[in-house]
Parts: C-alpha cells; sequence; structure tokens
C-alpha cells in the first residue's frame, strides 16, 4: 500500500495495528483492548483527513499510483462481455484511447476512455495517457457506430491532456479535439461521461461532452493543472497549491458552478481503498442516468443537450 505525505498518519496507526495484532498472535498477551483502541483512532484520524481535503490533495489522490483506471471500470463493470475495438482507419491505433462495446446487465453500451499504465514499461505504451490526434478520430469513430446502431455511449476521462509533440500536432491534434465536440455536440444517442481521475484540458474535453456528466469525487476537472497554471502565473511550480485553489478544479466546485450534474461518492480513503465498491457505484450511477435519457427522442436529447451548454457560464452584457 502506497502513502501520500498527508496520509503519514494514517500508514502509522496502520503499522502499529499490524505490529500490535502480531504481538497478539505470537505472545500469551491479551492486546484486544489496545487494538480496539487503535482502530477506533485510525477510523476517526481516516475520517479527519479525508473529509478536509485541500484541492492540491484531492488532485494528488487523482494521481494515486493505485487508483483503477479506465480498462478496471470497464473490465468490473462489463465482465467479459467487452469487446475492444481499434484504429482510427487512417493512422493507427493509439494505446492511450481505448474503446468497445460492452453490457451492463443487459443494456449494450459503447465505452470510450484514456488509459493509462500501471508501471514504466506500460505508461510509456500508453503514452501515459495522453492521446494523439489518432486517439481523438478513433473514439469519434466508435461513437458514430455507437449512433448507427442507437447504442448509448459512456466516457471515461483520465488525463493530464492530449499529447503535446510536434508529430500529434502535424497530423492537426487541435482539429481533432474540436471535431469531436462538434460531433459529440449533436449525437442522437445518449452520451454519459464519467470523470474518473484527471480531467485536463482540451484533453478530457475531447470525449467530455455528453448529457450527463459524471464526477467521483476524488478527481478534478479543468482547463489546465495546477502546476502547469503555476508555472504561468508565478514562473514556478512552488505555487501550485494556490493555483489549485484558484482553478476551482474539484467536484464540490464543478458542481456548485453547474458544470457537472453529480459527484459519485468513494469509499474513505479514495476509489483505491476499495475498488470493489467504487466499480459498483459507477456502474449503478451509469444506469440511473441512462434511465434518466432512454426514452427522449434523438431531437429531445441533442436540443437538451445542446441547451444544457448555452446555458454554461452565463453573463451579463
Amino acid at each position: 500500500m502506497e502513502y501520500l505525505d498527508f496520509e503519514l498518519p494514517i500508514k502509522e496507526l496502520n503499522e502499529q495495528l499490524e505490529k500490535c495484532t502480531v504481538i497478539g498472535k505470537e505472545s500469551d498477551v491479551d492486546v484486544t483492548e489496545t487494538c480496539k483502541q487503535i482502530e477506533k483512532k485510525l477510523i476517526a484520524t481516516k475520517k479527519d483527513i479525508y473529509k478536509n481535503l485541500t484541492p492540491w490533495q484531492r488532485v494528488l489522490l487523482s494521481r494515486h499510483p493505485n487508483r483503477p483506471y479506465t480498462l478496471d471500470y470497464i473490465k468490473a463493470i462489463c465482465g467479459e462481455t467487452f469487446l475492444e475495438l481499434h484504429g482510427d482507419r487512417g493512422v493507427k491505433d493509439d494505446k492511450a484511447m481505448i474503446g468497445g462495446l460492452g453490457k451492463i446487465g443487459d443494456q449494450s453500451f459503447m465505452f470510450v476512455g484514456q488509459q493509462k499504465g500501471y508501471n514504466t514499461k506500460t505508461r510509456q505504451y500508453r503514452n501515459f495517457g495522453m492521446a494523439n490526434p489518432e486517439g481523438y478520430r478513433k473514439a469519434l469513430r466508435l461513437m458514430k457506430s455507437a449512433e448507427k446502431f442507437r447504442i448509448p455511449v459512456v466516457t471515461f476521462i483520465d488525463t493530464p491532456g492530449a499529447y503535446p509533440g510536434l508529430e500529434a500536432e502535424e497530423r492537426g491534434q487541435g482539429e481533432a479535439i474540436a471535431r469531436n465536440i462538434f460531433e459529440m455536440s449533436k449525437l442522437k444517442v445518449p452520451i454519459i461521461v464519467v470523470i474518473v481521475g484527471e480531467g485536463a484540458s482540451g484533453g478530457a474535453l475531447g470525449i467530455g461532452v455528453g448529457d450527463k456528466i459524471l464526477m467521483l469525487e476524488n478527481t478534478w476537472y479543468s482547463v489546465i493543472s495546477p502546476e502547469s497554471c503555476s508555472s504561468i502565473l508565478w514562473k514556478s511550480w512552488e505555487f501550485k497549491e494556490q493555483a489549485a485553489e484558484a482553478l476551482k478544479l474539484t467536484a464540490t466546485d464543478m458542481k456548485k458552478n453547474k458544470l457537472i450534474d453529480a459527484i459519485v461518492k468513494e469509499p474513505l480513503g479514495g476509489a483505491h481503498t476499495d475498488r470493489e465498491t467504487t466499480f459498483k457505484t459507477v456502474s449503478k450511477e451509469i444506469l440511473k442516468a441512462y434511465e434518466e435519457l432512454k426514452n427522449l427522442s434523438p431531437k429531445d436529447l441533442v436540443e437538451k443537450r445542446m441547451n444544457k451548454y448555452f446555458e454554461m457560464g452565463p453573463y451579463k452584457s
């Protein structure tokens, strides 16, 4: 189990509890009461820490190395029904963007999302979850296929941004993202967006236009990362915590500003501490969102989606 800096008090108490348990097993000393006191203190410490997280600490939790990624959610939710589809029919198959058909219960969905890696080798293979233009074009191809066969779309967002390399720009990174935003705004099937980790910049928006936007409790969604914002405004990464506060990027801030529809509660300590519960909760929320959308006609669906985005960021002339 890996711990973040602000989780060190929890680490210490867990170690104390483990030692206390070992002593009880390996000796005749009754340590039951001591273990109970440590457990009680551990629960209280967890509640105190996780109920008072700063925006920066939530950013760190969204990047936790043990946090589940897009494929973890899809495989847990769909089981063996998931069929991954590949390629943009133009350049290649972008491993940072995955997608395919799967079922939740008896309902079919087209799943699309960014995928990160678990170690150095897989992170390079997945390009750290940063998709190239062909990744966004693959995503669009799958969504248009879903539209053709009247299958609802679910997207999982978890990216530090679209890949900013020279070759990506040469192949039309900006155009690919803009095209996705345009096409998703008028897609004639329900679109449910779930932010499961980092939601940064146009890389997130490229698959982020939907009828229902769900955001896990310890995730963030913003035009720029706190580090990049800090480097631009203060010419240093040292002010990333202040930047995270100013950007209003947490799920609570996004809900308050009416930019998302619902916050999906995570287990105490984050999604990685109880994956099974997290997967069940996300699956339930997806089905709940679909129930609200499934009876809308294509015309009403698109009109309602367009109005949803037109109403964001109101201003007075």
